[in-house]
């Protein structure tokens, strides 16, 4: 076991080489993934019941305790994403398989390695996993809500078989891994130790799949549609921290703002676009599962640094006034 959980951590911590070496296998040999794809959303559904082993009512205590700070955070993820992915879909004039792609990425909740990614940058935590909580939970709602406002444009939206979608892929899986974990605490415990692998090799076959699957689009568009996902993620990280200072938010909440902001579930895009779109409009998503890993961790690194930075100078003013 103690060898698994090794292993496990090892994976966990070098998961975005990992995402981006299948994704070039899957690129390069699309056949020996492509029966991934029917597999899209059991993988999804493990991710959430992972999700669900860790999740505590502590969780969303934060709503409670400081409502403001999850408020802003919440409005900040739902708000800016979307209208960002409209404004690129618009302004750079996307086909409209590939606009539905970017908006349903902007209209995700928030990703569950965005609390890694705030720990790493010394950020707030528990408001990171308040915010990543509190997104997930009303995704069923919201999410349906905001791909019909902003995607309908290009293509015909069902919002209820949206709806019925995330209930079976998110919410269902999530309330099991809480059941199992109230009943059965002992090995799920356990068993979380192991959850970072479990999730990596879910995400890398979501990511495989994909590619596998669109991979004619993929080399026809697929350095448009990456340009436009870098844009997308890069001016969620700036407007998250942008937002979160103008309302005089302190260096780790504006962290975790910008982080929460530009970290989507775009395992959950990619399910959506397989199962009600189009195997093009879901290459946003797997292209965003690879870049926000990277783009997250050099984020991080950038962060922990300013945190870093801001204690020093705190320290050698506090030793000069003693």
């Amino acid at each position: 076991m103690k060898t698994l959980e090794r292993f496990s951590q090892f994976v966990g911590n070098t998961f975005a080489y990992w995402v981006i070496l299948f994704a070039v296998v899957a690129f390069l040999l699309p056949s020996g993934f492509t029966w991934i794809v029917p597999l899209i959303t059991p993988l999804l559904g493990i991710i959430m019941f992972g999700m669900g082993l860790t999740m505590s009512a502590s969780d969303f205590k934060g709503v409670i305790k400081r409502p403001f700070e999850v408020f802003v955070v919440v409005a900040g993820q739902f708000l800016i994403m979307p209208l960002l992915a409209f404004a690129l879909a618009k302004g750079l004039q996307l086909s409209p398989e590939v606009a539905v792609g970017v908006i349903l990425v902007g209209c995700c909740p928030g990703g569950t390695s965005s609390n890694v990614m705030t720990f790493l940058a010394k950020g707030d935590v528990p408001l990171s996993v308040t915010a990543t909580a509190v997104t997930t939970v009303l995704a069923p709602i919201v999410t349906p809500a905001l791909i019909l406002l902003f995607a309908s444009e290009w293509i015909e939206v069902s919002p209820v078989s949206l709806f019925i979608s995330i209930v079976n892929v998110v919410i269902i899986p999530i309330v099991l891994g809480l059941l199992v974990k109230r009943f059965f605490n002992r090995q799920a415990t356990a068993s979380v130790k192991v959850l970072p692998l479990v999730s990596a090799v879910a995400i890398i076959g979501i990511v495989a799949a994909v590619v596998s699957n669109s991979q004619a689009q993929i080399a026809q568009t697929g350095l448009a549609i990456f340009g436009v996902v870098i844009l997308h993620n890069i001016l969620g990280y700036l407007l998250g921290f942008a937002f979160a200072k103008l309302l005089r938010m302190d260096l780790p909440k504006v962290k975790t703002a910008s982080i929460e902001v530009g970290m989507q579930n775009s395992g959950l895009g990619a399910q959506l676009a397989t199962a009600h779109f189009s195997p093009l409009a879901a290459v946003p998503s797997a292209i965003f599962s690879v870049w926000h890993n990277i783009s997250g961790s050099i984020l991080a690194n950038i962060f922990a640094k300013m945190g870093s930075s801001e204690k020093e100078a705190a320290d050698i003013l506090k030793e000069k006034t003693l």
